[in-house]
């Protein structure tokens, strides 16, 4: 028997009762007046299919996963990746379903014939959000008004009202195989009894909050625990020390032997791991000229890559409950090593992250998307990313790109070595299990 839900879950749930209700409005917009005049295309006019609407529907997800409070719809890594696979493989199923170009992801559901591949995408898109976050302030106005943005932008008649129909019949399909998976179980979070063990951390001292997604459904791999890393380096060993000693010494806020241009790496993937890296990504399937096939399996394939590599990773962490670098180099005098040596009052350049070190969440989300990259764009890296901070980095090459990651987040003070670079091979064995199994031709 699965742990109790919580109320957001019950909220969906009491969401997804409106389902017919929300059809009915969806059809409304589709046909009813809109801003502007929409285009009518002639009798034999292929139905609708501009790959910018996978884009544009990646921004508003985006948008509304970041929505502050008092709306409440705001999720942090590794929840917002789980949101935004829900998203894209809802309108992956809703355009290649229509398309035919790849096999549908874990469904077996037609369309009728000549259904708009674009305005399917719209309808999965907003569906899925609506219904997981539309009873919250006016999101769900802000998304009914987007969404008639979108159908603006096609003809009317059977092709969109069909391509509307298919894609909230995605949708349902994704949030059918999403419910009862695991998210928002009550899980125990182990309390701190030795050397080594995870205890909460300044700023904010949260307790795990995030810790059901060690246990939460995966998207598409057979099983997390099947990517288990092993432990840390024990206290006492030579790994260990070597890298206590690197993070101490290159990943204080105040004294660090940091270079300006390592502070720099730091502080750029402290702020690009969601917003900047889907950015990147658009601009990929934009300067690519990805038809709405491929931009849907780009997408699709990202986020479940990246949602099943945290899942792994948070398996992990809950399993090895290990300490963030911050608290062995306060407590360094309690961990039996004469060759450590406690600091009181160090810090690291960015704030903890409430959860264990290891192994490292943002490296996971790097190896994923890298190697998703590299296979669906002929085996080479064109990712541009845009720091609010830094500046932009291009990077063409998937070494560089992943080192920088890893190093980022020793330099930040947030992580011992070895949990970043297991973390990036975990992403990307994680991506080739996907890409093996889902999403290819059909």
């Amino acid at each position: 028997m699965r742990p109790t839900h919580s109320v957001a879950v019950r909220s969906r749930r009491h969401a997804r009762r409106l389902a017919p209700a929300l059809l009915l409005s969806i059809s409304l917009v589709a046909t009813g007046p809109l801003t502007g005049a929409p285009r009518r295309a002639a009798a034999d006019a292929p139905p609708a299919a501009d790959p910018a609407v996978i884009t544009t529907w990646n921004v508003h997800a985006i948008t509304t996963l970041g929505s502050p409070a008092p709306a409440g719809a705001a999720r942090v890594p590794p929840e917002t990746f789980l949101y935004l696979a829900f998203v894209h493989t809802a309108m992956y199923n809703a355009v290649n379903g229509i398309t035919g170009e790849y096999e549908l992801y874990r469904w077996s559901g037609r369309p009728s014939d000549g259904a708009s591949p674009e305005a399917a995408a719209a309808a999965a898109a907003h569906h899925v959000l609506r219904t997981s976050f539309g009873h919250l302030g006016t999101i769900g106005a802000d998304l009914d008004a987007k969404l008639a943005a979108s159908l603006a932008l096609i003809p009317d008649g059977q092709a969109k009202e069909r391509g509307i129909e298919y894609g909230v019949r995605a949708a349902e399909r994704i949030l059918d195989l999403r419910a009862d998976d695991g998210r928002y179980a009550v899980i125990p979070v182990p309390v701190a009894t030795e050397p080594g063990d995870w205890e909460p951390t300044p700023p904010t001292m949260a307790n795990f909050p995030s810790i059901w997604f060690s246990q939460v459904d995966t998207m598409a791999i057979g099983s997390a625990a099947a990517y288990d890393p092993g432990p840390p380096p024990p206290i006492g060993s030579r790994r260990y020390l070597k890298q206590f000693r690197e993070v101490r010494d290159y990943g204080a806020a105040v004294g660090s032997l940091r270079t300006p241009e390592q502070t720099a790496t730091a502080l750029f993937f402290a702020d690009t791991v969601v917003g900047p890296m889907q950015a990147s990504l658009r601009r990929l399937a934009t300067e690519q000229a990805m038809d709405i096939s491929d931009s849907a399996r780009l997408f699709a394939a990202v986020e479940v890559s990246t949602s099943d590599a945290l899942a792994a990773v948070w398996y992990a962490k809950h399993k090895y409950m290990w300490w963030r670098p911050m608290t062995a180099i306060q407590k360094a005098d309690t961990d039996g090593d004469p060759r450590t040596a406690s600091v009181p009052g160090w810090t690291p350049l960015i704030a903890n992250p409430a959860y264990p070190d290891w192994p490292s969440g943002l490296c996971a989300v790097i190896g994923a998307q890298s190697a998703v990259a590299l296979r669906l764009n002929g085996g080479q890296l064109d990712l541009h990313i845009v720091s609010p901070t830094q500046g932009e980095r291009h990077y063409t090459d998937a070494r560089t790109f992943r080192r920088d990651a890893v190093d980022a987040r020793v330099w930040s003070g947030i992580h011992f070595r070895t949990a970043d670079r297991v973390s990036i091979g975990i992403g990307r064995e994680v991506a080739d299990e996907v890409l093996d199994h889902f999403f290819a031709p059909d």
